[in-house]
């Protein structure tokens, strides 16, 4: 099957020619960092009497969702899990080498015609079980991601509208066109991915509103917006979701040079039971419920060993005590990253669900949530610690290893780790050091100091990308100027 014909390239065309230039104009806005609060200006969206449009019927049970990257094996995988729904990721566990990226595209038009198979270099083959499958939701990039190996008007790709575009053109067709949109961070930004939706389904002559998407909340400006993000986007949303890993990297970048009441503590210690993270799920339920959207949990990384019962128990109970607050809480349901947590997740969501499809009918009422609360950070508790500090240069440099390798889906520490965990690595840092912070062993956060433990962690590890990922960290968390996403130089090393 070839992607890149010339008919698809032609689509994709016209979408950067009627969009790329609005994007770049919404990431200059991004620079302008004001007082986070609800927006005044669209008061009358959150007061409004409006619901977003009845999801289609592949998409109405989403109680278990298996997230993973669309290589081959682990498509395959994916697809045979029992999972309602697959997240086909080409963002954050997906590294963008332009094989990566085409292939990806290869393999997701083989999934939705169910005919995609895989013979492992050792002979092992790999098949689709008898059906039903799960829906496939595809993740393109976030508006941030340029694609170099395209350029349309002399200008690098917008990596959104490849992934978007390709996908689009190829499987639109068959009429489950569904999509996670990553990274957003203001309802202007929903706009716009409204307004290519609309521009595509022109193009194809495809009924208007087939599209269908759910929008991850990830970033601390986007949870002030999530009803204008669902307005903007009402034609063609499903839900939102909360993702919780970039969720706390936005967190400490938006809030890094702000004083110590906006410093947290080590990532292990901020857990979904923080006050500032409940308040954030729960206005995220209560908010979806409202309009008629799904409110989608997010993702426990813990993931089983076979090989080592002690951390697959770790790793069930973990899950189940995570995914038990998520449907207790009203979600519709949740995510998990491995084949064998689709079990659990499945059986806590059938016990609150019984015979309905979601919990849409689960108002929460109850719930009122303010700016101050979002904005609680200290309520996290916990401490800054040498073990949170050795830590985070640890995973953080393991992982970029991984992603200049290839592979942006990686199992550190019996945790399945996606570029999330590298941007709350390397910024925690950077607040620590430029905050002054002291460690519960007395010392100070300098970047002397962290230049000793990656200089340790560099002698540990082995393999050919742990010199460049040691380089990389320590430019991404110690430059003095913020780098905004460490895959923008990452990508350059590729």
């Amino acid at each position: 099957m070839q992607v890149l014909t010339e008919e698809a390239l032609e689509f994709v065309a016209k979408l950067h020619e009627a969009h790329a230039g609005r994007r770049d104009e919404l990431l200059a806005l991004r620079k302008e960092r004001r007082p986070l609060g609800f927006l005044p200006e669209t008061q009358h969206v959150r007061d409004g009497e409006w619901r977003v449009a009845e999801a289609p019927d592949a998409l109405k049970d989403r109680r278990v969702e298996i997230t993973g990257p669309t290589e081959r094996k682990m498509t395959i995988n994916a697809l045979n899990s029992g999972a309602k729904v697959w997240l086909a990721d080409l963002e954050d566990a997906n590294t963008p080498h332009w094989d990566n990226v085409v292939q990806g595209q290869v393999n997701l038009y083989e999934a939705a015609r169910e005919t995609i198979e895989y013979t492992s270099p050792e002979g092992k083959e790999y098949k689709l079980k008898g059906g039903p499958h799960p829906t496939i939701v595809v993740r393109p990039r976030g508006w941030h991601l340029d694609e170099r190996n395209l350029q349309f008007g002399g200008k690098n790709a917008v990596g959104a509208l490849v992934d978007f575009g390709l996908h689009f053109f190829h499987n639109a067709s068959l009429g489950k066109p569904y999509y996670y949109l990553p990274k957003m961070e203001s309802h202007l930004e929903a706009r716009l991915w409204n307004d290519v939706f609309t521009t595509a389904q022109k193009l194809l002559g495809v009924p208007h509103g087939t599209i269908r998407a759910t929008v991850l909340i990830e970033t601390i400006p986007a949870a002030f917006q999530m009803e204008e993000i669902l307005y903007e986007l009402r034609e063609h949303a499903s839900g939102l979701n909360a993702g919780r890993w970039d969720y706390l990297f936005s967190v400490i970048k938006y809030f890094r040079d702000a004083g110590a009441d906006y410093v947290l503590p080590d990532r292990n210690s901020v857990t979904m039971t923080a006050p500032f993270m409940r308040a954030y799920t729960e206005l995220l339920v209560k908010t979806c419920h409202k309009r008629g959207a799904f409110a989608m949990g997010g993702m426990a990384a813990f993931i089983p060993n076979r090989r080592d019962p002690e951390v697959t128990e770790n790793a069930l109970r973990k899950v189940r005590e995570d995914k038990t607050r998520e449907a207790n809480d009203g979600f519709d349901g949740s995510w998990v990253a491995h084949p064998d947590l689709v079990p659990i997740c499945r059986e806590i969501f059938d016990g609150v669900l019984g015979d309905r499809p979601n919990q849409l009918d689960k108002q929460r009422p109850e719930v009122e949530v303010t700016a101050e609360q979002l904005l609680d950070f200290k309520s996290a508790g916990g401490a800054a610690t040498r073990a949170g500090l050795e830590s985070a240069v640890d995973v953080g440099v393991r992982y970029i290893a991984s992603w200049l390798g290839g592979n942006g889906a990686a199992a550190i520490h019996n945790l399945m780790e996606d570029a999330a965990t590298a941007e709350i690595s390397r910024s925690q840092i950077w607040q620590w050091i430029n905050n002054k912070v002291v460690l519960d062993d007395g010392t100070q956060v300098t970047a002397d100091a962290v230049r000793e433990v990656l200089a340790r962690v560099g002698g540990e590890l082995e393999g050919p990308h742990v010199a460049a990922a040691v380089e990389l960290f320590e430019q991404v968390a110690l430059s003095e100027d913020f780098v905004d996403f460490l895959t923008l130089p990452a990508y350059e090393r590729i």
